[in-house]
């Protein structure tokens, strides 16, 4: 007898994860495959950082550790609300996990009652709405458009709280359109969440990767009262080139960081040792490769953006964050030859298969912008060399063409 949970008939495996490890099978067959599927910097994780993660070694930290994290880590996280978001918080204010999605996660396990609604801003990080989904909650998605930057408003949001509502998530900048919240429309929006006394978590993952002097709020910078209400989410992989090290990282009231201790500790535990003395070296260290990344992330963004739209039937908004764009690529859905192959391939989501004609025939790995809830657009990722870039969006103007 094979045992299925019938919550996760609600659920579907990560399209990132399974397009990336497609796209490096093919790879691995020999095949001249351009990846831009993955969410992870092609840097490498600076040497002071790995240092720190030897010397931890060598010193025989390889231990269990509290679940919530080191004391020491911890307090660096607090340094770092204080230094970067003027946020003062205490070591109960703060737990460690092993990476940011452990984090989400672990958050929805532990404040989630069957039939929670949570908010959803579209489109959206893949996994939001799943883990939402296993934590007993259900997911509320706002759409937004590239003529309103990719942002909902208050006046959206109003209207889909109901008695039930319990969370907004924000991410900013997001994943997959690289948008940036206004002050503005934050302080909208918190007006709207303290009137129904909601939460809101913030997944600032990415708050480091931001261009064209474009400023990172916080919804807890703007507002005393709204700090309460607010739970971050944050962690060292993207803005550190760490991904592999899984060390992510929340701040918020002590009773949701008892709580999640518990699910924590009833799951992985402690993330890695180890990998906690990397990330404190990272969030205390030198911090001057991040820059560099962002300089050379800047160049490439630039560069794609202008190369997408001079393709036929493509249009994209320029990111002011993270390392993806979010092409639009609804007016290619009408060329003679994609019609053609779409009716012949029975597959109701376009954006599924365009993506997939793009990998099987021209050898570009690219995630359809269903799985972040909008089909009108794919996520393609600059965080690879610009050879990769300009070899893969070529091949997706050859496509086009050949549609056409």
């Amino acid at each position: 007898m094979i045992l299925k949970a019938n919550i996760l008939d609600a659920v579907e495996p990560s399209p990132t994860l399974a397009i990336t490890a497609k796209a490096k099978a093919m790879k691995d067959a020999g095949k001249d495959v351009v990846g831009f599927g993955a969410g992870e910097p092609d840097f490498d994780t600076p040497e002071h950082i790995k240092e720190a993660a030897k010397k931890a070694m060598d010193k025989g930290l390889t231990k269990y550790t509290p679940v919530s994290g080191i004391v020491s880590l911890r307090d660096a996280i607090i340094q770092k609300f204080e230094r970067d978001n003027n946020l003062k918080f205490d070591r109960k204010n703060i737990i460690v996990g092993t990476g940011g999605k452990q984090v989400i996660y672990n958050f929805f396990m532990a404040t989630l009652n069957p039939g929670d609604e949570v908010i959803v801003p579209g489109p959206y990080w893949v996994s939001y709405c799943d883990i939402v989904s296993l934590a007993g909650g259900k997911p509320v998605v706002i759409d937004s458009t590239p003529k309103s930057n990719f942002q909902i408003t208050a006046k959206q949001l109003e209207e889909k709280i109901t008695n039930k509502t319990k969370v907004l998530i924000l991410n900013s900048p997001s994943n997959p359109t690289g948008t940036v919240y206004t002050k503005t429309v934050m302080e909208e929006m918190i007006e709207v969440v303290l009137k129904h006394n909601m939460m809101i978590m913030t997944d600032d993952i990415y708050e480091k990767i931001i261009y064209d002097g474009v400023r990172f709020y916080n919804p807890a910078m703007l507002s005393a009262e709204v700090r309460e209400r607010t739970f971050i989410v944050n962690g060292v992989s993207k803005s550190y080139s760490m991904t592999g090290w899984r060390i992510g990282y929340g701040a918020g009231h002590p009773t949701i960081i008892e709580n999640m201790d518990t699910v924590q500790g009833q799951s992985t535990s402690n993330a890695s040792s180890i990998s906690q003395a990397a990330a404190e070296e990272a969030i205390k260290g030198d911090q001057s490769f991040i820059q560099t990344m962002v300089t050379a992330f800047d160049d490439r963004r630039k560069k794609a953006v202008k190369f997408l739209n001079e393709i036929q039937g493509i249009s994209c908004n320029m990111p002011q964050g993270a390392f993806y764009v979010f092409p639009y690529i609804n007016e290619a859905y009408e060329l003679p030859g994609f019609q053609k192959l779409l009716k012949e391939s029975g597959e109701t989501s376009k954006s599924k298969f365009f993506c997939a004609h793009l990998l099987e025939k021209y050898l570009v790995a690219a995630v359809p912008g269903i799985a972040f809830g909008d089909d009108n657009a794919i996520r393609i990722s600059y965080a690879i060399s610009q050879p990769q870039i300009d070899k893969g969006l070529e091949r997706i103007r050859q496509m086009i063409k050949d549609l056409s």
